[in-house]
């Protein structure tokens, strides 16, 4: 499938804004008085981090290729 840079350019822009949420709640969780208790919250939200990393990544070589 072929996208736009626009629209790939707002992806971008959505996934650095919800990388920034989900780093700022594992700041949050891990934080806590016993963060034992938000185990899975703290494991669920680190696996969404790397996975939007991943597509964070893939958007921005898309990107470069397209800006060749």
């Amino acid at each position: 499938m072929t996208y736009s840079k626009e629209e790939l350019l707002e992806a971008k822009r959505q996934i650095d804004s919800t990388l920034h949420k989900l780093r700022e709640t594992v700041k949050t969780l891990e934080g806590k008085d016993d963060p034992s208790r938000c185990r899975s919250q703290i494991t669920l939200a680190k696996r969404r981090t790397e996975a939007f990393a991943i597509a964070l990544s893939l958007i921005e070589r898309e990107l470069a290729r397209i800006s060749e």
